[in-house]
């Protein structure tokens, strides 16, 4: 499954404001950050907000903050704001009209469903505990003492 770069970025804006709940982000820290159109990017934000996911606030210090629960709200939840992944959604690409076409459709569409359920399983707050531990990880290690 190819996710579109909007859905890539309501990803990311997500994680990056439920990072930090009690901040306002600016949109172009968000587009800086990830080298993408500010206002591309808005109108990804403004759809998050639409759903309830986000809100905005303008003037100075404003941005956009997390609204959802991040317990509860999975990456799905976010995707199909942006996808249409409904079963069976999958591009023909001609290949249906000869049996191996048929079996390689058969397990392509095994595998969107594999990942739909995924998404479905993750929520906000694991991808951030999982951010979190990919960071403690790539820190450099405390200097051993030289013994002499």
């Amino acid at each position: 499954m190819k996710l579109q770069k909007s859905t890539g970025l309501a990803l990311v804006s997500v994680l990056e404001a439920a990072a930090h709940p009690e901040r306002q982000i600016a949109a172009a820290e968000i587009a800086e950050k990830y080298g993408v159109s500010p206002h591309h990017l808005a109108k990804v934000l403004r759809e998050l907000g639409r759903a309830g996911i986000m809100e905005s606030a303008r003037g100075v210090g404003g941005g956009y903050r997390f609204a959802g629960n991040a317990r509860r709200l999975t990456l799905m939840d976010v995707i199909e704001l942006f996808e249409d992944i409904s079963a069976g959604a999958a591009e023909d690409k001609g290949t249906a009209a000869t049996e191996v076409g048929r079996a390689l459709d058969r397990v392509l569409t095994e595998i969107d469903e594999i990942a739909r359920a995924t998404f479905r399983s993750i929520t906000i707050d694991t991808m951030l505990k999982l951010v979190e531990r990919g960071r403690r990880s790539v820190r450099p290690a405390a200097p051993v003492p030289a013994v002499v």
